[in-house]
Protein backbone atom coordinates (compact mmCIF):
# COMPACT_ATOMS: atom_id res chain seq x y z
CA UNK A 1 0.00 0.00 0.00
CA UNK A 2 3.06 2.66 0.57
CA UNK A 3 3.83 2.15 -2.95
CA UNK A 4 0.46 3.26 -4.48
CA UNK A 5 0.20 5.85 -1.62
CA UNK A 6 3.38 7.25 -2.87
CA UNK A 7 2.58 7.34 -6.70
CA UNK A 8 -0.96 8.72 -5.66
CA UNK A 9 1.52 11.79 -3.49
CA UNK A 10 3.31 12.13 -6.90
CA UNK A 11 0.68 12.05 -9.17
CA UNK A 12 -0.78 14.91 -6.73
CA UNK A 13 1.70 16.77 -6.53
CA UNK A 14 2.17 17.01 -10.31
CA UNK A 15 -1.71 18.01 -10.98
CA UNK A 16 -0.99 21.00 -8.27
CA UNK A 17 2.18 22.26 -10.48
CA UNK A 18 0.13 21.82 -13.71
CA UNK A 19 -2.50 24.19 -11.86
CA UNK A 20 0.39 26.63 -10.83
CA UNK A 21 1.78 26.21 -14.33
CA UNK A 22 -1.53 26.81 -16.75
CA UNK A 23 -2.43 29.67 -13.91
CA UNK A 24 0.99 31.67 -14.96
CA UNK A 25 0.43 30.23 -18.35
CA UNK A 26 -2.87 32.20 -18.70
CA UNK A 27 -1.78 34.97 -16.63
CA UNK A 28 1.88 36.37 -18.68
CA UNK A 29 0.99 35.02 -22.22
CA UNK A 30 -2.03 34.38 -24.28
CA UNK A 31 -1.35 30.78 -24.97
CA UNK A 32 -4.27 28.68 -26.35
CA UNK A 33 -3.45 25.62 -24.01
CA UNK A 34 -3.17 27.03 -20.98
CA UNK A 35 -7.16 26.44 -19.83
CA UNK A 36 -6.38 22.94 -20.95
CA UNK A 37 -3.66 22.78 -18.57
CA UNK A 38 -5.58 24.13 -15.74
CA UNK A 39 -8.31 21.85 -16.28
CA UNK A 40 -6.69 18.55 -16.58
CA UNK A 41 -3.99 19.47 -14.17
CA UNK A 42 -7.21 20.37 -11.70
CA UNK A 43 -9.21 16.94 -12.72
CA UNK A 44 -5.39 15.28 -11.80
CA UNK A 45 -5.56 16.47 -8.42
CA UNK A 46 -9.21 15.92 -7.46
CA UNK A 47 -9.19 12.59 -8.60
CA UNK A 48 -5.73 11.57 -6.43
CA UNK A 49 -6.82 13.41 -3.88
CA UNK A 50 -10.39 11.15 -3.33
CA UNK A 51 -7.46 8.25 -4.10
CA UNK A 52 -5.54 9.40 -1.41
CA UNK A 53 -7.96 9.65 1.02
CA UNK A 54 -9.58 6.27 0.10
CA UNK A 55 -6.40 4.24 0.16
CA UNK A 56 -5.22 5.89 3.50
CA UNK A 57 -8.95 5.01 5.03
CA UNK A 58 -8.53 1.62 3.62
CA UNK A 59 -4.87 0.82 4.60
CA UNK A 60 -5.68 2.76 8.18
CA UNK A 61 -2.23 4.45 7.97
CA UNK A 62 -2.90 7.55 9.92
CA UNK A 63 -5.78 9.14 11.61
CA UNK A 64 -7.80 11.80 9.63
CA UNK A 65 -9.15 14.76 9.88
CA UNK A 66 -12.57 14.26 7.79
CA UNK A 67 -13.06 18.64 8.23
CA UNK A 68 -9.93 19.07 6.54
CA UNK A 69 -10.74 16.82 4.34
CA UNK A 70 -14.06 18.21 3.48
CA UNK A 71 -12.76 21.63 3.16
CA UNK A 72 -9.74 20.59 0.74
CA UNK A 73 -12.71 18.61 -1.22
CA UNK A 74 -14.75 21.79 -1.76
CA UNK A 75 -12.14 23.96 -2.51
CA UNK A 76 -10.13 21.45 -5.04
CA UNK A 77 -14.09 20.80 -6.76
CA UNK A 78 -14.09 24.51 -7.44
CA UNK A 79 -10.98 24.72 -9.03
CA UNK A 80 -12.33 22.02 -11.16
CA UNK A 81 -15.68 24.62 -11.82
CA UNK A 82 -13.25 27.04 -12.46
CA UNK A 83 -11.07 25.19 -14.65
CA UNK A 84 -13.96 23.92 -16.82
CA UNK A 85 -15.70 27.67 -17.06
CA UNK A 86 -12.02 28.99 -18.27
CA UNK A 87 -11.97 26.27 -20.79
CA UNK A 88 -15.46 27.44 -22.27
CA UNK A 89 -14.72 30.82 -22.08
CA UNK A 90 -10.78 31.63 -21.23
CA UNK A 91 -10.55 34.80 -19.22
CA UNK A 92 -7.52 35.81 -16.89
CA UNK A 93 -9.71 36.27 -14.28
CA UNK A 94 -10.99 32.43 -13.92
CA UNK A 95 -7.82 31.79 -13.97
CA UNK A 96 -6.64 34.08 -10.83
CA UNK A 97 -9.18 32.39 -8.83
CA UNK A 98 -8.28 29.22 -9.79
CA UNK A 99 -4.98 29.36 -8.52
CA UNK A 100 -5.13 31.62 -5.41
CA UNK A 101 -7.84 28.56 -4.33
CA UNK A 102 -5.20 26.19 -5.62
CA UNK A 103 -2.77 28.10 -2.94
CA UNK A 104 -5.61 27.86 -0.56
CA UNK A 105 -5.84 24.22 -0.68
CA UNK A 106 -1.76 23.98 0.11
CA UNK A 107 -2.26 26.28 2.85
CA UNK A 108 -5.25 24.16 4.27
CA UNK A 109 -2.79 21.04 3.64
CA UNK A 110 -0.15 22.63 5.45
CA UNK A 111 -1.27 24.51 8.43
CA UNK A 112 -4.13 22.64 9.34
Amino acid sequence: MDILYSALVFLHMLGLAGIIAGFLMQLMTDNAKAPKVLLHSSLLQFVTGLLLVGVAEMADLSELDHVKIAVKLVVALAVVVLGVLNLRKPARNLAIVAGVLAVVNIGVAVFW
